[in-house]
């Protein structure tokens, strides 16, 4: 009966968002042709100036003529689709194989078939609803329905496909690469909660609290913290007021999130800790060897997680620009200074340095560079990377004892303790003093003045708290209503077989 239930569900939830947009037909036939979408908060890149025009003489004027419409440039575009083609190789396989390895070699197909599985149903449920409630223009907290299914972006009247803003006045990029490109962050965020409770809990229930939390908790915070109506409506003081009153909450305070470190790390790594908790340990945790069954498939996937993880980063420029070179060098030297630290820290502590804490080390340094990427400077960068190393470190260790929960993957410890450390660490060495970008004053189109790191670390800290209560509560009593209806743990016979075999009727390895 369970199963039954699991799958109505399921199948209910999928389709969600194809229930509410016939209802909204009607509002999606005028939808406009232009959506009012960017992400990250604005990269500190001036805009390029306009030429100035010669005047004519008074008597010969002629009428002004419209302002030309922006079209999208194709380097731009190149660079997006590259991007988001980035992103997924560090999902699948990237995220995939580097969890793979971690587990043991009977659950090896099981996180392997959960990553791809949640990939795939995740962008279903972006192009028939996510993309319309995360990024079109609703309330401080969630957006509207008029994108519902990716209607209004192609207008056959017309003949024109729909563009959105990128962070420069008059430049924009096809709305349907946005769309994927963001539907590949969504995705990403939902396969790394899996890490947290590997090895023991149900495929059907997986996937069950994967759609709740994805239409409660990630949905909202992206909203939150990336959704504004773009650059171009802003032209004055009180412009920049009404423009700014159309866009998140977080947003509307401030709170820097270049490429996702509220929205995405800290965002799934609550929900994984919580999971954790809820769905217990592992039989035999503490007792029994857990050791990883394949350190190589796991550098392989963590090779893989850090070039994928340019077009991530640099990536959500939007451009093919000044601020997406900045994030890429921020991102290789972040990356590279938190695995040296870590092995180094290891190295003292444990007196033998590791493969696994190299590779655990490059995503802690990826993580923490993740919101800073387009905000800070190079030397920044270098010092996010370092302490990433040592404090995520500490965070798969001490904190870990702390916890005292199984988080398996050590989700919370890395995406976690890094994404709270890079959010934070934004907010101070974005300051032109430090060598960053500071934050973009549309209205004068240059770099504010008025940089002020405590109350910049004020905001950042805000939103930090807001992801963390949010994720946990809606990732709380997602858990629990998944378990009363399908139960979200495998009978214990069935985690000592390995859910390779109980849960998918196949192994990974053959002798």
């Amino acid at each position: 009966m369970k199963k039954h239930i699991a799958y109505l569900v399921t199948a209910g939830a999928l389709f969600f968002g194809l229930g509410i947009s016939t209802s909204c037909m009607a509002d999606d036939a005028s939808a406009k042709a232009s959506a009012t979408t960017t992400a990250s908060t604005p990269a500190a890149v001036p805009a390029a100036p306009a030429a100035t025009p010669v005047a004519a003489p008074a008597a010969e004027t002629p009428a002004a003529a419209p302002a030309p419409v922006p079209v999208p440039n194709k380097g731009d575009t190149a660079w997006m689709l590259i991007a988001t083609a980035l992103v997924i190789l560090m999902t699948i396989p990237g995220l995939a194989l580097f969890y793979g390895g971690l587990v043991r070699s009977k659950n090896m197909l099981s996180i392997l078939m959960q990553v791809f599985m949640i990939f795939a149903l995740i962008i279903v449920l972006w192009c028939i609803y996510g993309y319309s409630f995360a990024f079109t223009e609703g309330n401080p907290f969630f957006g509207g329905t008029s994108r519902l299914i990716l209607s209004g972006i192609w207008d056959p009247a017309k003949a024109s496909f729909a563009t959105v803003s990128t962070f420069s006045k008059g430049v924009v990029i096809p709305e349907f690469v946005y769309v994927v490109f963001q539907a590949t962050f969504a995705a990403i965020t939902c396969g790394l909660i899996v890490g947290s409770f590997a090895e023991r809990a149900k495929f059907s229930a997986v996937l069950a609290f994967i759609v709740l939390w994805f239409t409660f908790s990630y949905l909202p915070i992206a909203h939150m913290v990336w959704f504004w109506p773009g650059a171009d409506g802003i032209k004055d003081a009180a412009t920049l007021a009404s423009e700014t009153a159309k866009g998140g909450w977080l947003w509307q305070k401030g709170a820097l999130d270049f490429a996702g470190g509220t929205v995405v790390h800290i965002n799934a790594a609550v929900a994984g800790i919580v999971g954790a908790f809820v769905v217990g340990k592992r039989v035999g945790y503490g007792k029994e060897s857990m050791a990883p069954h394949s350190l190589t498939m796991t550098m392989i996937g963590a090779s893989l997680l850090w070039v994928g993880w340019f077009g991530f980063n640099a990536g959500s420029a939007l451009e093919a620009g000044d601020t997406a070179a900045l994030a890429f060098v921020n991102t290789l030297l972040a990356t590279a200074a938190a695995t040296l630290s870590w092995v180094a820290g290891e190295w003292v502590i444990k007196g033998k340095p590791s493969m696994l804490g190299g590779a655990s080390g490059a995503v802690a340094g990826l993580v923490a560079i993740t919101p800073a990427c387009g905000y800070v400077g190079p030397m920044g960068a270098l010092a996010i990377g370092l302490l990433a190393g040592v404090i995520c470190l500490w965070g798969v260790t001490g904190l870990k004892k702390l916890l005292g929960a199984d988080d398996s993957l050590d989700v919370f410890g890395v995406h976690g303790v890094g994404g709270v450390l890079g959010a934070l660490l934004t907010g101070v060495f974005a300051a032109p003093s430090l060598g960053g970008q500071g934050v973009y004053d549309y209205v004068a189109n240059k770099i504010a003045a008025d940089y002020s790191i405590m109350d910049q670390l004020r905001i950042q800290a805000t939103g930090v708290a807001v992801t963390i209560v949010w994720s946990g509560v809606v990732a709380l009593i997602a858990y629990k209503l998944v378990d009363m209806v399908i139960g979200m743990r495998v009978a214990e016979e069935d985690e000592r077989e390995g859910l390779d075999i109980s849960s998918h009727g196949e192994s990974a390895y053959h002798a």
